[in-house]
């Protein structure tokens, strides 16, 4: 028997199912809202987890107060945090004026962080500071800032894993799932499948004015069986095709296998992980890149030594490229931003060594480069970014405008390349 106060929620939020796990997880976010605590709701991806956040804060002392979804993974890494605790003016490039993140906004209600999975560990931090204290600092700013809210979390992630894996904040984890509401997937919910299946036909029917879709038996066994990995949201998006494209409205099994990526190869997504085939082929590739390069090196020392005795001994001013230059352009072409011109720079003769007047270090002849060169791609990006760092005296701006990348995209790299 399911208590009356779950069937008011259910009506009022429109959630369709009588599931043991769908009752389980509407009753126990009805016993914590009153409760001001964090909150971590679980679930796969399309399985309804952002109905619950709204049932915790309408059922709470904060019901008064704003409520703002965010959707983490949704919003660009270098902005998260401006977005989420606001910023000063010209704290960075383009912000023309001082601005109020969703913290200070929600200030007195609650904020549903969704894909909370998805935050960069500078993020996470912050975010913990707020659970323990209610204090932030705005981006550009040093004056500390308090903020009364009730934060609930979502996933979709294993986040165990995700600990373990140094993506998530072990303290983070354990603050936040200090209350924990985990939603059943739709293949776990059984004879629900049949009720949403209803309720979306009616609904498209309204919508498209067009008769109810129907389903004969076998096509009702094809609903049941199915694994549903797409959840709620993937038997509503089957629903409505079926409604849009099916002049036959009564539905039989063969004629819903057809819409299943399961009984359908060609309704799959596309492998997009790299094979261990691909990864042969790049290095490769790669190999094959490093030594056109060399012997173009070799042809130009040539050419630059038959112009001299053409010459006899004039000075020739020449500009070619030197394989530090190649590997700046290889390593911009294939790992930053695409670039369309190498940095011109004399080469030197194949048995001498000269300086570079660009850099100030002296360019070994081609036996010891082949011996000193970076053994991978990234050893030569990595490479490429230090020298243009330590050229422009660690100013990251310049350094991102000679490589011709975004600032963005060189913090991540000197992240990963441990370059700070």
């Amino acid at each position: 028997m399911i208590p009356a106060e779950v069937q008011q929620t259910k009506q009022r939020f429109g959630i369709i199912g009588n599931a043991p796990g769908l009752i389980r997880a509407i009753t126990r976010a009805l016993q914590i809202a009153p409760i001001d605590l964090a909150v971590l709701i679980t679930g796969e991806s399309g399985a309804g987890k952002e109905f619950f956040p709204q049932i915790i804060h309408a059922n709470s002392s904060r019901k008064h107060g704003k409520y703002i979804a965010v959707n983490c993974g949704a919003i660009p890494e270098g902005t998260i945090d401006s977005e989420l605790f606001g910023h000063e003016k010209g704290a960075f490039t383009g912000a023309l004026s001082a601005r109020k993140g969703y913290f200070e906004e929600a200030d007195g209600g609650t904020i549903f962080l969704d894909e909370v999975g998805e935050l960069p560990l500078t993020t996470q931090a912050r975010l913990l500071r707020v659970l323990e204290s209610g204090e932030f600092l705005k981006v550009g700013s040093s004056t500390v800032l308090k903020t009364n809210v009730r934060i609930v979390a979502a996933t979709n992630l294993d986040m165990v894993k995700a600990v373990s894996e140094g993506k998530f904040r072990e303290d983070l984890y354990y603050r936040l799932s200090t209350i924990h509401i985990e939603i059943p997937p739709l293949r776990e919910r059984g004879d629900d499948i049949l009720l949403l299946f209803r309720k979306f036909s009616t609904d498209f029917a309204e919508r498209y004015r067009m008769p109810v879709i129907q389903l004969t038996d076998d096509a009702r066994n094809v609903l049941l069986n199915y694994r549903w990995p797409g959840n709620v949201r993937q038997l509503k998006n089957i629903t409505e095709q079926l409604s849009i494209f099916e002049t036959n409205r009564e539905v039989d099994g063969a004629t819903l296998q057809g819409y299943l990526p399961q009984y359908n190869i060609e309704k799959l997504p596309a492998r997009s992980t790299p094979t261990e085939q691909d990864r042969t082929f790049f290095e490769k590739e790669r190999k094959m890149l490093y030594k056109t390069l060399f012997e173009m090196q070799k042809e130009l020392a040539d050419l630059h030594a038959k112009v001299e005795e053409l010459t006899k001994g004039q000075p020739v001013q020449t500009t070619t490229i030197t394989p530090s230059t190649q590997s700046v352009t290889v390593a911009r072409s294939m790992a930053l931003t695409p670039v369309t011109t190498a940095i011109p720079v004399h080469v030197p003769s194949p048995k001498s060594k000269t300086i570079d007047e660009t850099e100030g270090e002296v360019i070994p002849n081609e036996a010891e480069y082949v011996e000193e060169q970076p053994t991978t791609l990234e050893d030569t990006e990595k490479e490429t970014i230090r020298k243009a760092l330590i050229r422009n005296h660690g100013k990251r701006k310049k350094t991102a405008e000679e490589l011709k990348i975004s600032e963005r995209t060189l913090y991540r790299k000197i992240k990963e390349y441990n370059l700070e």
